[in-house]
């Protein structure tokens, strides 16, 4: 049961009802997280502003995805670690690869570091040090990516937030549970 009402697509009006046009249109339905962020039609806006702009960036969609799914997992969100799984796979983004990046790694050591690094901003609160910029610069990641990389942890992060608070139903493919053995 969530937390806040939902403005469901047949009651929408005004500019939530085009901006669910516009979902509708891109993923074929608009999702309950859209549907209680609805209740402010800027707080709506914003988060799909920011991810719109963000896309346009230099990050390939992978990279995208892994650390949607890096900062989700770390911030308990199962709704967006579930939708960030689908899209991550959509992206090219293997099973493994999904499991993993929830877990702050990959295979892949670009992205490993990329991920390394997301583990220090948040952790640090975003007072990283010069030896973790090095090392994801090493990587070759550049200062575009990285203030990019910033960008989608807080874009996560607002997501997440308010799926607690809101307690909004899943409506996408559950994701995979972790190993704990592997945590």
């Amino acid at each position: 049961m969530t937390r806040l009402d939902e403005i469901l697509p047949e009651d929408a009006t005004g500019d939530v009802k085009e901006i669910y046009a516009d979902v509708k249109q891109e993923m074929g339905m608009v999702p309950n997280i859209f549907r209680g962020l609805a209740n402010s039609p800027a707080a709506l806006r914003g988060y799909l502003s920011l991810s719109s702009i963000l896309a346009e960036g230099e990050l390939t969609p992978e990279d995208r995805e892994v650390l949607y799914l890096a900062v989700s997992e770390g911030n308990g969100c199962n709704y967006c670690v579930s939708a960030h799984t689908m899209l991550a796979k959509k992206a090219g983004v293997s099973e493994d690869e999904t499991l993993a990046a929830r877990q702050f790694g990959s295979s892949d050591s670009r992205r490993d570091a990329l991920l390394k690094f997301t583990r220090k901003v948040i952790t640090s609160k975003g007072f990283v040090s010069d030896e973790d910029l090095a090392a994801v610069r090493e990587a070759g990641y550049t200062d575009g990516q990285i203030a990019e990389s910033v960008g989608y942890i807080a874009l996560a992060t607002f997501s997440n937030f308010f799926n607690h608070v809101h307690d909004t139903p899943l409506d996408f493919p559950a994701a995979p549970a972790l190993d704990p053995s592997k945590k």
